[in-house]
């Protein structure tokens, strides 16, 4: 009814409040000095202060208050005037408890305005998150403190072949003991936060790699769990042939250097053994003889060649990204050091011919060995510039460190004072040449500067693709 009577509007209800007034008065003329319709006037006062201020409804309060004293029964002077005063009072406190229910009837429409408004964003949050969670790859699955799942999409219903096609009501430990045992560790605290990696099991017995990111929370019926998981056998797969790809050529490579190095050995003693036939005359001489024959079967099993090609399958490379991978890769220990690194990577550069794994080693490699380099300087830095150039890219590592006291020797295997196996610079170049390009030291006044040259894949398709074949 307020709420009607609100809509009327402002103006008809004061044409309103004034008629009730005319009649009101006109009324309390008619009866005369033996009746007061002083009580009367309280309806106007309502219906005013439904659209007066405070202020306003005081002075309509004093103007009906005297309107009523005009037409008042006989009385003294001290009566009269009580009168007055207590139906001025009267008037103003029944137009302010309008005045307060309309304020209240205001607050509580805007109350269930904005309470309606919160449930429809709540709905619509909802719907969304359900849409969500229904077309998410990722299987999402929400368990309750004994293990039991509540919660599941169409990703981890697929995801774990459930047998009758839904997940809810099983125990999640049939299908991630992992999350089951999370449940229990948890139980006296606040909740937890984190990932992992574990097994995860099929209806239909499959085990796989379960990739998941999982926390658990407190309502008031009880402790709850949230996870999402992923199946990560394939990345797993992946990630154990490139290993062992990688192993599998990094031990040709260091097979061919120490067969290079056996076959060098083989020649000196061949050598020899020719110098002492020729001086000594032992050619019909038996030890000698079977000196060769030693020789001859060392030069045999020297005889396998470091080819300058690689079997890999090379393909075109964002360089931008591989150095991405760089720089998250070794910031953290520069960082550490106190070093600096500094990135002059154009914001366009052409794809490479090249294969990102062994890249990225041979990128990591140079800046480890500069790492190492600029350890005792004062001021450490490294710096990592690209120059993309007609045909071909070219990156430049250059460090602050004390620079290279033997240039010829880099690129040569098992260095005497060398960490490691001394090999590094060596199976780099050998990775580079493999794609076409190439690895050079280039001296400078100050540091070690290292020079990759690669060749950027608009101007490699024909070379390429006749070594491919």
């Amino acid at each position: 009814m307020i709420s009607q009577l609100l809509k009327t509007g402002k103006a008809r209800i004061l044409i309103g409040t004034l008629a009730l007034v005319v009649l009101t008065t006109v009324a309390d003329w008619a009866t005369g000095d033996n009746m007061s319709l002083a009580a009367l006037y309280i309806l106007p006062m309502m219906l005013g202060a439904v659209v007066l201020r405070p202020w306003e409804t005081a002075g309509f309060a004093l103007l009906c208050s005297f309107l009523r004293s005009g037409f008042d029964i006989p009385g003294t002077p001290a009566d009269l005037a009580l009168r007055f005063v207590f139906a001025a009072l009267a008037y103003f406190l029944s137009g302010s408890f309008v005045t307060a229910l309309i304020r209240n009837h205001e607050q509580a429409a805007k109350h269930l305005a904005l309470i309606q408004k919160e449930q429809g964003l709540r709905r619509d949050a909802e719907q969304q998150l359900r849409i969500l969670a229904e077309s998410s790859p990722a299987a999402i699955v929400t368990v309750d403190g004994e293990g039991v799942v509540l919660a599941a999409n169409a990703a981890a219903n697929k995801l774990f072949a459930a047998q009758s096609g839904v997940m809810l009501g099983h125990s999640i430990g049939d299908y991630v003991p992992s999350l089951a045992d999370a449940l229990r560790f948890s139980k006296d605290s606040k909740g937890m936060r984190t990932a992992a990696q574990c097994r995860g099991y099929r209806d239909n017995g499959e085990i796989f790699l379960a990739h998941m990111w999982f926390s658990s929370y407190n309502v008031p019926e009880g402790k709850r769990l949230a996870a999402i998981i992923v199946d990560s056998s394939e990345e797993m797969r992946d990630r154990e042939e490139l290993g062992l790809r990688h192993l599998l050529t990094g031990n040709r490579i260091a097979t061919a250097v120490i067969a290079h190095e056996v076959r060098n050995i083989g020649e000196a003693m061949a050598m020899l053994c020719d110098d002492l036939r020729g001086r000594h005359g032992l050619t019909a001489d038996e030890g000698l003889r079977g000196l060769e024959h030693l020789v001859g079967a060392l030069e045999g099993i020297a005889s396998l060649e470091l080819n300058s090609k690689t079997h890999e399958a090379i393909e075109a490379v964002p360089l931008k990204e591989v150095l991405a991978n760089l720089r998250i890769v070794i910031e953290p220990e520069w960082r550490e050091m106190e070093a600096s690194i500094y990135w002059q990577i154009p914001d366009k550069l052409p794809l490479v011919w090249a294969e990102p794994h062994g890249l990225l080693q041979t990128f990591l490699n140079l800046a480890q060995n500069s790492h190492r380099a600029v350890q005792d300087s004062a001021n450490r830095r490294l710096t990592v510039r690209v120059s993309p150039e007609l045909h071909k890219v070219i990156l430049y590592f250059q460090d602050s460190g004390p620079g290279v006291r033997e240039p010829e020797r880099l690129f040569q295997p098992f260095q005497d004072g060398a960490s490691g196996s001394g090999l590094g610079l060596y199976i780099s170049r050998f990775i580079i040449r493999s794609y076409g390009g190439e690895l050079r030291y280039e001296p400078r006044p100050e540091g070690t500067c290292f020079t990759i040259e690669l060749s950027a894949v608009e101007d490699a398709t024909k070379e390429y693709a006749g070594q491919n074949d």
